[in-house]
């Protein structure tokens, strides 16, 4: 073992003899960690699937092949620093920054696969979470694993973090100044995602705006939308904060509300009808009788007696509803006509003198004559 120690100390202290020994003992080893490492994380990824656990599967997957990189580039960098110092008459000391950054950029890749394989296997085992939430949440924590790897790295190229931080302040005040509605933007997505008014596949409208369709993404610039037209509607999040936003796919009924016109001389059969037609509706299995339900003589039409029938279906499914729909019009028809009535169109009553009647029908006695 103090061998093994003296021999690791001594790779990076240049020119050797044994240069060529070095780099295939190092080859060698990293075959040996590679072959150790990959039966290692088969038996892992064994054992994580038998448990009842979803985290664990996910930190495996995550680290098993960026382990398995950093395992062939760590030692592929220190015999090519071994190489240099070798053979030629450079030096090898940007290396060493290389490796530094070879280890960062392994933790940010692990990082940022566990957080894609908790998100994944959150949307794919929990369908009853918010899709919305989750992917919001991922979203920030990338975010910030961006940004802090980003520090660690200017760190490791020998800038100063306050020094960054201080410019930062004064720089993101001329930027916020500069991108006011980027910024209005990122913080309406920021305020959808915490406020949820809508979430991806929600059927929404703004009355404000000709915006109708269902939600297909919400990024932190702009919210895509899919019209019913299957056009693609790119919107600003800034302009979710200004305007009136109906969630459609939160109903809890649909409504149905038809007017029945009547002929005036079925008026004796109007009371009939409407007791009918409100007992249909009372023993319908696709009508919500514990919302309001509503039939009765309503107005006087110019040509008709119009019935009000206003009550709301059970399903929110636009195809589902329009068959209850037209399933509840058919029977308003049967109740109708089977109380001997008929439905009223369009008439006009021409009220003529006596003394005209009788001209014209002398005028059509004499043109037949």
């Amino acid at each position: 073992m103090d061998q093994f120690i003296i021999w690791w100390s001594s790779l990076e202290k240049g020119a050797s003899v044994n240069w060529m020994y070095n780099i295939g003992l190092l080859l060698l080893l990293s075959t040996l960690l590679w072959c150790g490492w990959l039966l290692l994380s088969r038996r892992l990824a064994t054992m994580a699937s038998k448990t009842h656990l979803i985290w664990d599967d996910a930190l495996i997957d995550a680290v098993r092949t960026p382990v398995s990189l950093c395992i062939w580039v760590w030692p592929g960098l220190m015999a090519l620093g071994i190489m240099v110092d070798n053979v030629t008459s450079y030096s090898s000391g940007f290396l060493a920054l290389l490796r530094h950054l070879l280890l960062v950029g392994v933790f940010i890749w692990i990082v940022m696969r566990l957080i894609t394989n908790i998100e994944q296997t959150i949307l794919d085992n929990r369908p009853h979470r918010d899709a919305t939430t989750v992917t919001a949440i991922s979203k920030i924590l990338r975010l910030l694993v961006i940004v802090l790897s980003s520090l660690v790295v200017m760190q490791n190229f020998g800038l100063s973090l306050s020094g960054l931080l201080t410019f930062g302040g004064v720089g993101g005040l001329v930027v916020g100044m500069a991108a006011k509605d980027l910024l209005a933007n990122f913080f309406g997505g920021m305020m959808l995602y915490f406020d949820r008014p809508f979430k991806v596949g929600d059927w929404i409208r703004s009355p404000d705006r000709q915006i109708e369709g269902t939600i297909e993404r919400i990024g932190f610039r702009m919210t895509v939308i899919r019209t019913f037209d299957k056009r693609p509607l790119y919107v600003p999040n800034s302009v979710f904060s200004s305007v009136v936003v109906e969630n459609a796919s939160r109903m809890q009924n649909r409504r149905i509300k038809q007017s029945v016109g009547l002929r005036y001389c079925d008026a004796s059969v109007v009371g009939l009808v409407v007791d009918d037609i409100k007992k249909m509706l009372q023993n319908h299995a696709d009508i919500e009788t514990r919302q309001t339900l509503i039939v009765s003589f309503d107005t006087y039409g110019p040509s008709s007696l119009n019935i009000l029938v206003y009550t709301f279906t059970k399903t929110v499914d636009w195809v589902k509803y329009k068959a209850v729909q037209q399933d509840v019009m058919l029977k308003i028809v049967e109740i109708v006509h089977y109380h001997g009535a008929d439905f009223a169109f369009p008439t006009t009553t021409l009220d003529m003198p006596t003394a005209a009647i009788t001209a014209l029908t002398a005028i059509e006695n004499q043109q037949q004559a």
